[in-house]
């Protein structure tokens, strides 16, 4: 598959889904993962920070035989070899993990690398470094990430205009406060409970995804 262009991902980053597999059910990952993409998921993360390494290469190799189907980029959390070995389309990283430059040596110019960031000094960094995206949040309360620092929206805003690639916002995100983001400048909005918690993912990712496009 040809790599993906800078206006692509722009484009993508509408409704982006992270995965997390403590709202299962009985249902497998790639089954709650191809209910969003029904839904309209424009991009797709695993994250499973508690699978060993071996397992979660398993894991991520199913999901992305899906993401493949519906033809929608698809990037590893943290782990930079396995996003390397199954041929995702690129990685996820934070301010601790694996360096940004280094990761981008061992995948490629070819590949998507995102970056999660909290300040307007982290942002333009990442861009200079070679980011394709940037994460920001925690944007509202989150029950994910229990450690994450809140960002304001005041912050968010101020990254946006600080930098040139897309920017999503991540943290907490639901139906009821995603339009408190409207004209901050975001490309998009990164959510995990509000689709994979959800009774009906295909139904909630629907709902999510109209008020993302009207964002």
């Amino acid at each position: 598959m040809r790599p993906y262009t800078k206006q692509e991902i722009k484009e993508a980053m509408c409704l982006y889904a992270v995965t997390d597999s403590m709202w299962l059910q009985g249902r497998t990952l790639p089954e709650v993962v191809e209910e969003a993409l029904k839904g309209g998921a424009t991009f797709m993360q695993i994250r499973e920070k508690e699978l060993p390494y071996n397992e979660f290469m398993q894991l991520a190799r199913k999901v992305k035989a899906v993401t493949d189907r519906y033809h929608v980029p698809y990037v590893i959390d943290d782990e930079v070899e396995i996003a390397k070995e199954i041929d995702a389309d690129g990685v996820h990283i934070g301010q601790s993990d694996k360096d940004l430059i280094e990761a981008r040596k061992i995948l490629g110019q070819d590949k998507i690398i995102g970056v999660s960031v909290g300040t307007v000094e982290q942002a333009v960094e990442a861009e200079k470094s070679g980011a394709d995206y940037l994460g920001v949040g925690s944007i509202f309360t989150t029950s994910t990430k229990l450690d994450a620092q809140a960002v304001s929206l005041n912050t968010l805003h101020e990254i946006c205009k600080a930098v040139s690639i897309p920017v999503v916002a991540i943290g907490g995100i639901t139906v009821d406060n995603m339009l408190q983001l409207k004209g901050i400048g975001v490309d998009g909005v990164a959510v995990v409970s509000a689709i994979f918690a959800a009774e009906n993912i295909k139904r909630s990712t629907q709902i999510l995804l109209e008020l993302a496009r009207e964002l």
